[in-house]
């Protein structure tokens, strides 16, 4: 082998070495993608179940609302038929009062 050939081997062997130097890196970077997009994918599972808990939290939420306004419709109904029962009694006791005194 000429000393050219052993240069012209040597640069080879140098490439080589310098494309599986580059290749290892590029392995282990390829993994570490892998990993992160495994890591990605579990958070994304973890915040899809999070906004459906969130939305039936919502939509919960919403319904006591609607039954809240509901309860307090009730009260201020109650709080009339109170009052209109009151109103009511007042009269009937005037009436019974004025009846009663029509007789004498």
């Amino acid at each position: 082998m000429t000393s050219e050939e052993r240069q012209s081997m040597k640069k080879f062997e140098a490439k080589i070495r310098e494309i599986l130097a580059k290749f290892r890196v590029l392995k282990n970077e390829n993994a570490d993608l892998y990993t992160e997009i495994e890591k990605k994918d579990e958070e994304i599972k973890h915040l899809k179940s999070l906004l459906d808990e969130r939305t039936r939290d919502y939509n919960n939420l919403k319904l006591a609302k609607m039954i809240e306004v509901s309860d307090s419709d009730i009260k201020e109904a109650k709080m009339k038929i109170t009052r209109l029962v009151r109103e009511i009694n007042k009269c009937i006791n005037i009436l019974s009062t004025g009846a009663e005194g029509t007789d004498e």
